[in-house]
């Protein structure tokens, strides 16, 4: 009578241990990667579908933003303007450049491999997505910037999204303690948290603009790591196949 249920736990179990098995890893960083990647990418599909008209989101994004505009000031302007800085493509550029030249010294050569994929390939999704989409940034009495490109994927949150994601990742396989590896994660999502609200208090984008930049940015950011992990690791199998001997 007992039989069939320890059958199903036995094999449960099995499943288990062997994903977190050095030959099942790879099974298992595929899920985790893929179930990312579905649920960002849902959420980016969701608040595009809210971009119409009329529509309950179009009239909170106006809200935000006019609240953001009557608490300017002079002070916080200008902190703004320094954390905005930190998303920038000319930042996020050179700081990519900066980090790709560390890890070539230390001839790290898959992590660059997965630097450049992140943030190149990610940059022309934001591209493609702005002019798919041909979003209007918000227009206001007095704005403190003046930009014409579109609006929507918000390109510093997105930016920001994508490198110090990468770069909090890179922290998670050098990070020894879960401490650590907590207050990396933390850092990098205040820091694109900060970034964006940054972008709605200078009047360059919606929150809508912000968070589906995040969604967006995750999803890249998810296959992107998946992809290189991917090849990374069967790469790593094919070459320790070939230098077992042979079982005679």
């Amino acid at each position: 009578m007992n039989q069939p249920p320890r059958r199903r736990l036995d094999r449960a179990l099995r499943f288990v241990r062997n994903r977190f098995s050095p030959e099942g890893y790879l099974g298992l960083h595929l899920t985790v990667g893929l179930l990312i990647m579905v649920l960002f990418a849902w959420c980016f599909s969701e608040i595009a579908e809210d971009l119409v008209p009329n529509a309950g989101a179009v009239a909170a994004d106006q809200g935000v933003t006019n609240w953001f505009q009557a608490q300017g000031q002079p002070q916080l302007t200008a902190i703004m303007q320094v954390v905005t800085f930190f998303g920038s493509v000319g930042f996020v550029t050179g700081a990519s450049i900066a980090c790709g030249l560390l890890l070539a010294a230390r001839r790290a050569w898959d992590w660059l491999l997965a630097l450049a994929f992140t943030m190149l390939g990610g940059s022309l999704l934001n591209i493609l997505l702005k002019h798919l989409f041909h979003r209007q940034r918000p227009v206001l009495e007095n704005p403190l910037v003046t930009l014409t490109s579109f609006g929507f994927p918000s390109g510093h949150t997105m930016g920001s999204t994508l490198f110090y994601g990468f770069l909090s990742l890179c922290a998670l396989h050098s990070a020894k303690s879960w401490p650590g590896r907590t207050a990396v994660v933390l850092a990098a999502a205040l820091t694109v948290t900060a970034v964006g609200l940054s972008r709605i208090y200078l009047g360059a984008h919606y929150l809508s603009d912000v968070l589906a930049a995040i969604a967006a940015g995750i999803v890249w950011l998810a296959f992107s790591w998946t992809a290189i992990e991917t090849f990374r690791r069967r790469r790593l199998t094919r070459n320790t196949a070939v230098a077992s001997p042979r079982e005679t």
